[in-house]
């Protein structure tokens, strides 16, 4: 019997996937019992990279979705129709996975069962927690590069949970941290400005 694809198998599958456009729903149907790891993984990706608005915005309120039904325990991640219809263009996921592909072919060389407990279905409910505080970083984030440590994180927690390996995750909240304190930084930033101007 094959061996399961690795994460980066599956997300170099999805990048063939025919079409000049990849519908949402396509992506979630092809991730099967993985969706929900390999959702938080996808929607990481694109925030490796120096984005413009409104990328990080997007990619930040769906993984509020997710994590907020991880919190509840649902097995399945749904997402509504106007969202499963909506399409990627094939070379933005193409981009996006063939940057990321090598770094998760290394990752996954490194990678291997480890404090499973933290991928275990008992513990997703705060794996959602995590994710739903690093997908508000991501609403809060500073244009352009500083959704970056905040999409590592994402990225690292969700292969931490299609590998099993709690490290990954404990990775991605440190990730995570430095990615809060810049957003943080950034909002208490704006924040300031705004009171000066008006007071």
């Amino acid at each position: 019997m094959s061996s399961p694809l690795r994460t980066s198998g599956i997300l170099t599958a999805l990048a063939a996937l025919p079409g000049d456009r990849i519908a949402v729903g396509s992506l979630v149907a092809a991730l099967k019992d993985r969706a929900y790891a390999l959702l938080v993984v996808l929607l990481g990706l694109p925030n490796c990279l120096p984005m413009p608005p409104p990328i990080p915005l997007v990619c930040g309120l769906v993984l509020i979705f997710v994590a907020l039904q991880m919190l509840t325990g649902r097995v399945i991640p749904w997402l509504p129709p106007a969202l499963l219809s909506r399409s990627i263009g094939k070379p933005v996921l193409t981009r996006a996975v063939d940057r990321a592909v090598p770094l998760l072919v290394r990752l996954e060389r490194i990678s291997r069962p480890r404090l499973t407990m933290l991928g275990s279905r008992y513990a997703i409910p705060v794996i959602g927690l995590l994710i739903l505080v690093l997908a508000l970083g991501l609403v809060v984030a500073a244009p352009f590069i500083g959704q970056i440590p905040l999409g590592l994180a994402v990225c690292l927690v969700g292969l931490g949970l299609v590998e099993r390996d709690g490290l990954l995750i404990i990775a991605g909240a440190a990730f995570g941290a430095v990615g809060l304190v810049l957003s943080a930084g950034f909002a208490y930033a704006i924040f300031s400005g705004i009171h000066g101007l008006l007071f």
